[in-house]
């Protein structure tokens, strides 16, 4: 939408309809500053996986089922 549509159409509204739109322009600002706080969440601190994770004897070993491919 074109900023001077909606400054148009914002100017021909009586004072009270002003006062109700830029309110709800503060409800939209504030909704998208939450969901903006929301998607960026804790970062996690380096190592805090360590212990979680544990890696078999012999991971890296071929696996039968692709000896074929070994050739």
């Amino acid at each position: 939408m074109d900023s001077l549509f909606l400054y148009k159409k914002l100017s021909a509204l009586p004072a009270a309809m002003k006062q109700e739109v830029a309110d709800f322009i503060e409800l939209l600002e504030s909704k998208a500053k939450k969901k903006q706080n929301k998607n960026l969440g804790p970062k996690p601190k380096f190592g805090s996986a360590k212990g979680l994770f544990t890696i078999e004897k012999g991971f890296e070993e071929p696996l039968d089922d692709f000896k074929e491919y070994y050739k």
